[in-house]
């Protein structure tokens, strides 16, 4: 378990709060949110609010001793943290900071897990005026009487300036068992008028997740989550779907680059699947708008400071700004990078019809425990995250 420091700037925010001390959950990530803001440039209202909505949404496992044990042994990240952040870099431009959240962690099985997700949604549709119509839609399909899968209901918050975050929503397609993930996976597309969307995915192992963008989005998304256990650097870039060549291109540099390849493949294998991820916003072409690589960097390195770096290699040559990535760090844990791996925990590159290519990196909290570097890397099917 990793504490750190507080700063003026979580002390002024903590003010505001019910006394939340940095041995409890909640306590935890709201210093290491607010810090984070800070990295973000958000001004000390924003910061207010964003923390006061994660305590909000972590309900009462904010209160949570660190010395008890996770109470659900989450996929959200390795070490059952319920909270996992990511800045997410454009040229020029402050990083923008997202935090994702499992607001059923502590409800004790996994039917109360989404019914204490669905109210903490609707709590922040009532909040911020923005319509649930479309996760209405897909109730009954992610939130059976007696579900199954690895987890109920995620939520990610963009973290905008103005105090009104993006929300989204990832649900589970092995909601009705594993062996009906791709029949609710396309039952919920066709529901939500991308009824060709299915058909234009790629080969994949599996469907971990749909996410839905809801409330204020220039062009709201329904995403499409595949594993890939054994991706391939050329494959990658011909799931992209993309029509402009260079990105294909840049997409199996980018595998390269994080994976620690070279153009011929060799170089060591992850232990993890890597993910793909497919946005949809037409409705009458079926083709996606959107394609994103999702490379778990902290299997292919022995601890994080190979993984910064590697994270740090490709936003220079994106031309993105790799110091904040070390401010997030930083602002994250004081522990040296080299004491552990996971921390970094995915790196991503976003491609957008009409955008400019963007870089998503991810980091944990390490709320319960810091992974310890690797001798050596294992090889094997491994895990979904």
């Amino acid at each position: 378990m990793v504490t750190g420091g507080r700063s003026p700037m979580c002390d002024t925010v903590g003010s505001s709060l019910a006394r939340l001390e940095p041995t409890q959950l909640g306590g935890l990530v709201t210093d290491q949110l607010a810090r984070l803001c800070d990295v973000a440039r958000l001004d000390r209202t924003d910061t207010e609010t964003y923390v006061q909505t994660l305590a909000t949404s972590l309900g009462t496992a904010a209160e949570r001793s660190l010395a008890l044990p996770p109470t659900t042994a989450t996929l959200l990240s390795d070490d059952h943290t319920p909270v996992e952040y990511s800045l997410a870099f454009l040229p020029g431009a402050t990083p923008a900071l997202r935090v994702l959240v499992e607001p059923g962690w502590d409800s004790g099985d996994l039917a109360e897990n989404g019914r204490a997700g669905l109210r903490a949604i609707r709590a922040m549709a009532d909040r911020w005026n923005f319509s649930t119509d479309q996760l209405d839609l897909l109730e009954d399909l992610f939130f059976p009487v007696a579900p199954a899968g690895p987890f109920a209901l995620w939520c990610a918050l963009e973290l905008r300036p103005g105090g009104v975050p993006g929300v989204k929503v990832y649900l589970n397609p092995a909601a009705r068992g594993r062996d009906r993930r791709a029949e609710t996976l396309r039952e919920a597309l066709d529901r939500l008028g991308h009824r060709q969307a299915f058909a234009a995915l790629p080969p994949a192992d599996d469907y971990p997740f749909l996410a839905l963008d809801l409330g204020e989005w220039a062009a709201p998304r329904v995403k499409v989550y595949c594993t890939h256990e054994s991706l391939s650097a050329q494959e990658a870039g011909e799931y992209s779907r993309l029509a402009a060549a260079d990105g294909r291109d840049q997409t199996t540099d980018f595998f390269h680059a994080v994976a620690g390849t070279d153009a011929g493949g060799t170089g060591q294998p992850s232990t993890r699947r890597a993910l793909t991820c497919h946005s949809f916003t037409d409705t009458v072409t079926g083709r996606p708008s959107g394609f994103t690589l999702h490379m778990p960097v902290r299997s292919y390195v022995e601890h994080d400071g190979r993984a910064r770096d590697r994270a740090a290699d490709v936003l220079r040559r994106y031309g993105m700004d790799n110091d904040a990535l070390d401010r997030a760090l930083a602002a994250v844990t004081p522990r040296p990078l080299d004491d552990g791996v996971g921390l970094v925990a995915y790196v991503a590159l976003v491609h957008q019809l009409g955008r400019d290519p963007r870089v998503t990196v991810y980091v944990s909290s390490e709320a319960y425990a810091v992974q310890p570097p690797r001798t050596a890397l294992a090889t094997g099917p491994g895990i979904g995250r």
